[in-house]
């Protein structure tokens, strides 16, 4: 209950900024200002050393891409064409050491970590058999994470529970915390994101990607692509992390469709076209069909299980 308080007060407290742009998606940028108690620097100090630590585990495995390998070199030209939207929702970016890595795996998974340190798996572009607009629009949503620092935002709401009436001084005049990153032994990639952090990332990524000359229809095939995998893996009692906490369903999809007349014109315009002239989407799989009926939409802000 006090920790809730805080939290309550603290968003209050707040006065959001101006919008990230008159066009395109219109967020509030950076998330949540609760993300405040705690320090940047000290996320994205944890940030490099659990990825350095998961590249020393994938290079140990044999798992790790080389700088020659065409997938890894795909990627890296998608996010040569992303990175430079990127500060237009987190001024921060700018200054980021950005790197992008694949590791080789069956997993369907990838991240971007605060700082911008990404990795892709195997598993998600060769199973579901990703376009360059997909690849964008995955790599778009995982990149919003670390710009709205959804990251931080989590830890910061669980220093406000762990800590309760010690840190009440600290609070007041919105300082943060000192050095205070993650409990330990808590890692930045067991985070857990809300429905609106993934309604975020949804979002801002499609601008993104579409401000870098991607199409933002493809989110809808993407998604459909996730439901299709999301029940494979439930029909073979597979345990897939990225799907369990990146529901694909009938809302988020919706929700992506409400959203594309704002992003259609970004991408058109990238491609030095009108939306009018823009040809029908073809996906690249036949009868992706809908999607799975969403749970878990009666509280938005509440971490969505694994």
């Amino acid at each position: 209950m006090f920790a809730a308080m805080l939290l309550a007060g603290a968003a209050a407290a707040y006065v959001p900024p101006a919008a990230a742009q008159s066009d395109g998606i219109e967020l509030q940028r950076g998330g949540a200002a609760v993300r405040k108690l705690v320090p940047a620097e000290a996320i994205e100090q944890q940030a490099v050393q659990e990825y350095e630590q998961l590249k020393n585990e994938a290079r140990a495995k044999r798992a790790l891409a080389g700088d020659s390998n065409p997938q890894l070199i795909r990627l890296r030209a998608i996010a040569k064409r992303i990175l430079p939207q990127t500060s237009r929702w987190n001024d921060r970016a700018k200054d980021w050491k950005w790197e992008i890595n694949l590791i080789g795996s069956k997993e369907i998974n990838a991240f971007c970590m605060p700082g911008g340190k990404i990795a892709f798996y195997t598993g998600l572009l060769d199973q579901l058999k990703l376009t360059d607009d997909e690849v964008a629009m995955v790599m778009g949503h995982e990149i919003a994470h670390a710009l709205q620092e959804h990251a931080r935002e989590r830890a910061a709401k669980s220093e406000i529970t762990n800590l309760g009436a010690n840190v009440v001084s600290q609070l007041f005049g919105f300082g943060n915390l000192g050095n205070i990153a993650l409990g330990a032994g808590a890692q930045l990639l067991s985070l857990k994101f809300s429905r609106s952090d993934e309604t975020e990332a949804d979002l801002i990524g499609m601008d993104i990607a579409a401000r870098a000359g991607y199409d933002p229809r493809a989110a809808i095939t993407l998604w459909q692509k996730m439901g299709k995998a999301s029940e494979t893996a439930s029909s073979s009692r597979a345990s897939v992390d990225f799907l369990s906490t990146h529901p694909s369903g009938r809302t988020r999809i919706a929700e992506l469709e409400k959203h594309m007349p704002q992003v259609l014109p970004l991408y058109a315009r990238s491609i030095n076209t009108t939306v009018d002239k823009l040809p029908p989407y073809r996906a690249n799989m036949a009868n992706l069909g809908g999607a799975p009926v969403d749970s878990g939409d009666d509280n938005r802000t509440k971490p969505l299980p694994r």
